[in-house]
């Protein structure tokens, strides 16, 4: 089972921000050889905070030395290589690990792209929980197989393919 845990704070437009949530952190799962998760016994928990670009600020110049706001960041709980493990959890619960977006470099980004900021958020959420489940984009084979499994969780929420709009893999 998956829950989402969702932490909003103020400037975030009207949206159902925990619909939201849930329905982008499963739509991820799903679309990952983690898919079980979601039948599993053992209860798999993403916590989500909607929150500002300067508490984002500040925890991208604390965990990665980034002296500035970022749209997304993720803190998985889990080595990528444990995962495949943790039905076997003791107390039956697995925190997965922590969302964090920002909700002016979010809102800046989709009214870039034209989108609404809830769907933005949602690409970002789906983005942050492959981060969770050990996928990353450090070179382009990476990135490419993380952007796919991006694209098909987000066309399984209705929502079009972020990346389209790049001529190349960059």
């Amino acid at each position: 089972m998956i829950e989402v845990a969702l932490l909003h704070e103020d400037g975030w437009p009207g949206a159902d921000w925990e619909m939201l949530a849930q329905r982008a952190v499963v739509a991820a799962i799903a679309h990952s050889p983690y898919a079980a998760f979601a039948t599993d016994a053992a209860l798999y928990e993403v916590a989500v905070k909607l929150t500002s670009d300067e508490e984002v600020h500040g925890l991208n110049r604390t965990y990665r030395d980034k002296d500035k706001p970022t749209n997304v960041l993720s803190f998985p709980m889990v080595q990528e290589d444990l995962l495949q493990a943790t039905a076997n959890t003791d107390d039956g619960e697995v925190l997965l690990g922590d969302i964090v977006l920002a909700e002016g470099v979010c809102a800046a980004e989709a009214a870039d792209k034209g989108i609404s900021v809830a769907d933005h958020a949602a690409h970002l959420i789906v983005h942050g929980t492959f981060h969770l489940l050990g996928y990353d984009h450090m070179d382009d084979n990476e990135a490419e197989a993380m952007e796919a499994l991006e694209i098909a969780a987000l066309a399984s929420l209705g929502l079009s393919d972020p990346y389209g709009d790049r001529a190349t893999g960059d």
